[in-house]
Order: structure tokens, then C-alpha cells, then sequence
């Protein structure tokens, strides 16, 4: 592979359960809803405005009601999840290999730019990433393969040589409709879940075992 995209919650940090948590106390508590967790998870992929409109309908909140209860939500997310801000195991020795073997590395999520600063400065890994695709950056969410598309571009490589890691069916399934391999980090969704899609190479709970040496 000539390049590595990650996706960025839930892959390159753990930290999908504090996500969850903080959508389901504002959608619960201050918003009426009465979503249950096992409601909400399935839901959490694509940009924060998107999530709205699937768990309340497209009628429920203006244009600057949804901006406010993102930002809302994304600052009680980083609360919460700020003391145990760090990277998986194992992805600060990958980041380092690939930049000293000059295999480029990107970003494609679905967080805002807020989001991706504070985890980027928060662990001091800017200089392991060449390319950032946030959610402003394009107009269709994964499962659309725009966020990946975009990031290779923006790294000068080809779809085809690049590889995806990602936590959640959606971004794989982003992956192979860009025509990229996947490896899942198995922080937030089981395998069985991955069944139906055909460009899973790998599975791992972090970025210890032989398999990521052998990439680099």
C-alpha cells in the first residue's frame, strides 16, 4: 500500500462509548427523546446534523438549532473524554514507521474540525498527518466514498493503493465503494457485523500484532 487512511473515532482512539454517551443525555434529557442505548448506537456514523435528522425527523430543528446542539454535544463529549485522551495501542510505533518508511497518512471522518483538532494537538501527532478530510469538507457521508476519495486525492494516490482503517460497517463499506481494502479496529462493532463486505482484510483489537509490522 502506498498510503494509510484513517478513519479517526473509534479507530485511531476509543472513545465511541463517550460519543454515545453524551448524545444520549442530550437527546434523553434535554430534548425529550427517550432513545435507548442499543437505539442510538447503530446510528452513530455520519456528520452530527445528519444523526439529528435520523433519530428526530427533518422538520424538528432549524439550521442553527442543529449547529448549536452539535457544538453542545461535542463539548460535553470532550469532557468527559479529555482524561483519557490517548492513542490505541501500539498506533503512535505505526504512525512513526510509516513516516520514516515516507508512506503518507490521512484522515477521513465524519467529526467536525473541532473534534479532530483536540484529539490531533491533544496527542501531538500532527506530525504524522499529511491530509485531513473532516465533515465540512464534503457533502456526502460514508457510507458515500467521498470522504475517502477526497483524502487520497488530497495525498496524490491512487484509490486502489490506498488502505483504509476504519470501526464501524459504514466506513467500511465507504471504503470498498472507493474501491479500497479495510482493516477494522474492533473497539466498537463485532466481526459478524462486517459479514456482507468483501474488502475486509484484517481484524484487531489495536495496532499490536505482527500484522501492521508487516505493513510497514
Amino acid at each position: 500500500m502506498k498510503a494509510f487512511l484513517f478513519d479517526l473515532n473509534g479507530t485511531m482512539i476509543h472513545d465511541m462509548d463517550y460519543h454515545t454517551t453524551a448524545w444520549h443525555r442530550l437527546l434523553n434529557e434535554e430534548l425529550g427523546g427517550q432513545f435507548t442505548w442499543e437505539e442510538l448506537k447503530p446510528q452513530m456514523y455520519g456528520k452530527n446534523q445528519e444523526f439529528l435528522v435520523r433519530m428526530f425527523g427533518p422538520e424538528r430543528f432549524t439550521a442553527a438549532e442543529i449547529e448549536r446542539l452539535s457544538r453542545q454535544k461535542e463539548e460535553r463529549y470532550q469532557a468527559e473524554f479529555r482524561p483519557h485522551l490517548q492513542l490505541l495501542p501500539g498506533l503512535l510505533e505505526f504512525l512513526q514507521g510509516a513516516k520514516e518508511r515516507g508512506i503518507p497518512v490521512a484522515i477521513g471522518s465524519a467529526a467536525i474540525p473541532f473534534n479532530i483538532d483536540f484529539v490531533l494537538d491533544g496527542l501531538d501527532i500532527r506530525p504524522y498527518i499529511q491530509a485531513v478530510v473532516s465533515a465540512d469538507d464534503v457533502t456526502e457521508s460514508k457510507p458515500h466514498p467521498e470522504t475517502f476519495l477526497k483524502a487520497a486525492a488530497r495525498l496524490g494516490v491512487e484509490p486502489k493503493d490506498c488502505l483504509v482503517f476504519e470501526d464501524v460497517p459504514k466506513g467500511a463499506e465507504a471504503a470498498r465503494n472507493a474501491g479500497m481494502p479495510c482493516v477494522i479496529l474492533t473497539t466498537t462493532h463485532q466481526e459478524a457485523e462486517f459479514d456482507y463486505l468483501d474488502n475486509v482484510v484484517h481484524f484487531a483489537p489495536d495496532f499490536r500484532d505482527a500484522f501492521f509490522r508487516q505493513l510497514l
